[in-house]
């Protein structure tokens, strides 16, 4: 009975923490708002910067891979890199 107990627990921890997992994007960066600290690729996704990531280091046309999660209904990124 603990054994059942024990994972149903592990199971309800795994589904309700799905939401707090990072996810990535990869796109064309096609336009960058350096007083609103985002950036939008060319599928549209419009991206909030975190402090550390300054828009100034960023260029349209480059591509980028973007992990990020949601806050509040925005996509917030937590790194951005080059794509390869």
């Amino acid at each position: 009975m603990k054994k059942s107990a024990i994972a149903a627990a592990m199971v309800l921890a795994v589904v309700s923490s799905t939401g707090a997992f990072a996810k990535a994007a990869t796109g064309t960066i096609a336009s960058i708002d350096k007083k609103g600290d985002s950036i939008t690729l060319s599928d549209g996704k419009t991206f909030i910067l975190p402090e550390g990531i300054e828009a100034e280091t960023l260029k349209v046309g480059e591509k980028v891979v973007v992990t990020y999660s949601t806050k509040a209904g925005k996509l917030a990124a937590s790194g951005i890199q080059p794509a390869k």
